[in-house]
């Protein structure tokens, strides 16, 4: 495959994984940018708004808006930040951390399923290059 064309072979790996993400969390009724702030909330636990922005690379005025979101579908919490009482920290809720369980068994199974046609020689291969890359 020619360098040029490795890109474009890229990205629409990418797209056809993004729209079977897409599609397995179609029972969360969230969108794909809720469902990454409810996976770094559940691997990484309370956060400050601006922290949660950088991991999600977003301005904090956007991550304010997902943490929003995020608390009125009762999934996540401000509460005090007991290091910094001026400060707030983000925080699951129990149905939060109960969907954000869910959603990374989902997105393992579809991943699973996504790579399932190739052969673990392939996959490691392509785990080693992915690991590269990023």
């Amino acid at each position: 495959m020619e360098d040029e064309n490795l890109a474009e072979a890229f990205w629409a790996v990418a797209r056809r994984l993004r729209h079977h993400t897409r599609v397995a969390l179609e029972p969360w009724e969230l969108s794909p940018s809720l469902a990454r702030a409810l996976g770094v909330l559940t691997r990484h636990g309370d956060l400050r708004a601006g922290t949660l922005a950088e991991h999600l690379r977003i301005a904090p005025r956007t991550a304010t808006e997902v943490v929003d979101d995020l608390q009125r579908l009762g999934l996540a919490e401000r509460r005090p930040d007991p290091a910094d009482r001026r400060a707030v920290l983000v925080a699951l809720t129990a149905e939060g951390a109960r969907v954000g369980r869910d959603i990374q068994a989902a997105r393992l199974a579809e991943g699973e399923r996504f790579f399932g046609g190739l052969d673990a020689a392939d996959r490691a291969e392509l785990a080693r290059i992915l690991g590269r890359l990023r």
